[in-house]
């Protein structure tokens, strides 16, 4: 589920080739989760920016409203973190 970049309480930055994309952006959308789809292969200037948020150049990328953000997260983490964000 996509929602508009203003409002956006998660941004992914990931790939469509990249399986632990596939797995953290089925779980967003399991969850019911909203969040701005940023791929990667889009365009070098978003494979930039996942890099700097992230300081590494692996996938995905999950951004939260607060700044804080997760690297290849397992669903377990994921979990974790929207809930503590009241997103679940």
């Amino acid at each position: 589920m996509t929602e508009s970049t203003a409002t956006a309480a998660v941004t992914y930055y990931g790939a469509d080739w990249c399986g632990d994309c596939i797995r953290s952006k089925a779980y967003l959308d399991g969850a019911g989760v909203a969040y701005v789809e940023r791929n990667v292969e889009d365009s070098a200037e978003l494979a930039a920016e996942a890099e700097a948020i992230s300081g590494r150049k692996n996938i995905p990328v999950i951004l939260f409203a607060d700044g804080e953000f997760l690297v290849e997260p397992s669903n377990a983490a994921l979990e974790v973190a929207l809930a503590a964000r009241h997103l679940l």
